[in-house]
């Protein structure tokens, strides 16, 4: 009776129907990539095509409707589509994976272009079925180890990828760049040796696609180098920019550096790190780093009117919100209607590191969330914020969604700091 029952299955299994009731269906009917740069491979999706009749059902083709146009690549159970596959079983109660990546070409359009496809399974019972493939397709200009050996400007209306080590600008050399996109790839970053103008200017990593359903490759620190300024450059500036998710965004060495209303969000190192420098922040915002948000050694410094916290989601070891020391060169550090804060209680750490060279700061109107410290020459008007106040920490702004790793840093209104004119307000007219 046993191999009778076995022999019996076996033939249910190996059935195969014609009928026109018998279908497929798809685990998606929609496979949607996430914006890609054109001529750039994307990551590969998957989904599943599943017989839930009671009968196996033979796919005569597999095909996609477009042909080679469309830059799409589809491989079913194994077998790529070149640009026709035939002969698929889908025996039932089984499945099959299909795989599908896209390289599109370039679509000679200032902004993303939609980009779709169909892949049209026709059974062996006549039924056509379908699986929509979109993706939007954005053509980039691609930069590998660009060189400035002369005063330049970028004002580039389609972003830039930068692959190899990036831009380095040569000593002597002026980089201006204005209102243009960066993507670096990584490995890629920018080394000043000149001078470096930035203005209405985005600074990220290359990767458009998601990590999960949740989580765009955005939202993940350490995707390119970072910019790193020599100590043979001089009056840097960066105005109205953002640049994020790079390992230590911003280094500078014996120099000279301006920020205003500029971003420096997410890196993986820290976030604006400052040597011997004159440093010069004003409505800036310095948020969630691995090393430190902000770092000052033997500066000459003014900050101004900016936000610097400190929630690093990636790893409790976090740096401070702010850190200041003196070196061999003094430090001189003026903060005024700022706001610092983060998850740790203490994220303001100051410290001399050498007794017999100048170490002098004074923070006025602004919100520390610190130890309290009763030297009135150094702190005027500040508020020690604590973890115990109504309005604390993350509370100060209007979304800090922990779980999509999502932030966005503008004061809320139910801040103290809102109220006073403290951290990263909108510039005044």
């Amino acid at each position: 009776m046993t191999i009778a029952a076995l022999l019996a299955a076996c033939t249910d299994n190996d059935s195969f129907s014609t009928a026109v009731g018998n279908r497929l269906s798809f685990s998606e009917d929609t496979i949607s990539f996430d914006t890609l740069f054109s001529t750039v491979p994307s990551a590969t999706q998957t989904f599943w095509v599943h017989n839930e009749s009671s009968d196996g059902i033979r796919i005569q083709t597999v095909r996609l409707e477009r042909g080679t146009q469309s830059g799409y690549r589809v491989n079913v159970d194994g077998t790529y589509l070149d640009p026709v596959g035939s002969d698929f079983e889908v025996r039932k109660g089984d499945s099959i994976l299909v795989f599908v990546e896209v390289t599109s070409r370039e679509n000679h359009a200032m902004e993303p272009q939609l980009l779709e496809d169909n892949i049209i399974f026709t059974l062996q019972n006549g039924q056509q079925q379908r699986v929509n493939l979109r993706t939007y397709s954005w053509d980039a200009l691609k930069i590998n180890n660009l060189t400035v050996s002369r005063d330049t400007i970028i004002d580039s209306r389609v972003p830039i990828i930068l692959y190899g080590e990036g831009i380095q600008v040569a000593e002597g050399a002026t980089l201006t760049l204005l209102n243009t996109e960066l993507y670096f790839h990584d490995g890629a970053g920018i080394d000043v040796l000149g001078q470096l103008l930035a203005t209405g200017c985005l600074f990220r990593g290359d990767r458009l696609d998601r990590m999960f359903d949740y989580l765009p490759y955005d939202r993940i620190s350490g995707q390119w180098r970072g910019i790193s300024i020599a100590s043979s450059s001089e009056r840097n500036m960066f105005t109205d920019c953002e640049i994020r998710n790079a390992w230590d965004a911003v280094v500078c060495d014996s120099t000279y550096l301006q920020m205003t209303n500029t971003i420096v969000h997410n890196n993986r190192g820290t976030g604006l790190t400052a040597r011997n420098s004159v440093v010069a922040l004003s409505y800036c915002q310095l948020t969630n780093t691995l090393g430190d948000c902000l770092s000052l050694e033997g500066c000459e410094a003014a900050v101004d009117h900016c936000t610097i916290a400190q929630f690093y989601p990636f790893s409790a070891d976090r740096g401070a919100a702010l850190r200041f020391t003196n070196t061999a060169q003094p430090l001189l550090l003026l903060c005024t209607n700022t706001l610092v804060t983060g998850y740790a209680d203490d994220v303001v750490m100051g410290e001399a590191s050498d007794t017999t060279v100048v170490y002098d700061f004074r923070f006025a109107n602004c919100i520390l969330r610190t130890d309290s410290v009763a030297d009135a020459d150094r702190f005027e008007r500040v508020i020690w914020e604590t973890p115990k106040d109504s309005v604390q920490g993350k509370q100060h702004f209007q979304v800090i969604d922990e779980d999509n790793l999502y932030y966005d840093f503008a004061i809320d209104s139910i801040s103290p700091a809102f109220k006073l004119d403290i951290g990263r307000q909108p510039m005044k007219e």
